[in-house]
């Protein structure tokens, strides 16, 4: 085995180990370092303590330039290559980390795609009895999405009992398994009571455990993948004559139709589950109806 590959097989050991990361986390860091592994062979490098500044910042450039990766994902790519090195440096390994020097690209050089509040309406409109037996869990399942800002790893790992009908919330596991309560509305609670009455004791009717516990299941009773969630909104968008549609802009609505309406920065902070303000920031500059509306309203020359 290359040197590399070792270092990083030892690294990927210790984030499961000792650091305790999710799955999910460990799996985008071990891709993370197969991408600059690639890279670092063809250029005959086969051992972390031989990288130089210059290396990594070629590799990350090819991922700009060859793979058309956005800021955002090439600075969350260095942040994996960054947490790497310390973790070669504390082992002596390397004495000067190459990633020093390195700057973190400029984040959300593009701003997130939001659906108009009318575009929205069509997308929750859009399942009917006339789309087939499931339409009822595909409307529970964009009425949540919607109400609570869920990423789609979340809307497929929601289990019956983080639903709570007499509050009106749901527990949420996200990134790093840290969890939050979100409260919904009347017709996210309606649609999702109403789904695990009538239609979910068909789905979970399997006596195998094949359920998981999970509130949205497939035809065959099993938990809805992720990759599902994906499939099930692209048609329903075209279902609703939108275009380019896909989980993620549900939540980026959502952020930004809380804000336009008059939501606290801090409190959609709380509601999307983000450990930085700033990355709820970027909402603010989505929609600016509400700014210009509180300037007419309350400068005195507006």
């Amino acid at each position: 085995m290359q040197p590399f590959a070792r270092q990083a097989r030892e690294f990927l050991t210790y984030l499961k180990v000792e650091a305790g990361l999710a799955p999910a986390t460990i799996e985008a860091y071990g891709r993370d370092l197969s991408d600059l592994q690639e890279h670092l062979e063809s250029g005959g490098i086969h051992d972390a303590a031989e990288v130089s500044p210059q290396d990594l910042a070629d590799h990350l450039r090819d991922l700009h330039t060859s793979r058309d990766m956005q800021p955002s994902s090439i600075a969350r790519h260095l942040a994996a290559l960054r947490v790497f090195y310390r973790f070669l440096s504390a082992n002596g390994v390397v004495e000067d980390a190459p990633t020093r020097l390195l700057e973190t690209p400029t984040r959300w050089k593009r701003l997130p795609g939001v659906l108009s509040p009318k575009k929205m309406k069509a997308l929750l409109d859009a399942p009917a009895p006339e789309t087939g037996r499931l339409w009822l869990r595909d409307k529970t399942m964009v009425e949540l999405m919607y109400a609570a800002g869920l990423r789609a790893s979340e809307t497929a790992t929601l289990r019956t009992n983080e639903y709570n009908p007499t509050l009106g919330v749901l527990l949420v596991t996200g990134k790093g398994s840290k969890q939050r309560l979100v409260p919904i509305g009347k017709p996210a609670q309606e649609w999702t009571d109403r789904y695990l009455k009538e239609l979910r004791p068909e789905l979970a009717r399997f006596e195998d455990g094949r359920d998981q516990n999970r509130l949205l299941l497939s035809n065959t009773g099993r938990p809805l993948e992720r990759v599902a969630v994906w499939q099930i909104i692209r048609r329903l968008a075209l279902r609703a004559g939108l275009r380019d549609v896909h989980p993620h802009m549900l939540r980026h609505s959502f952020a930004t139709h809380m804000l336009a309406g008059g939501a606290d920065l801090r409190v959609v902070q709380e509601l999307l589950g983000h450990a930085d303000i700033a990355t709820t920031q970027i909402y603010t500059h989505v929609d600016r109806s509400r700014l210009r509306e509180v300037v007419r309203k309350h400068h005195p020359r507006p």
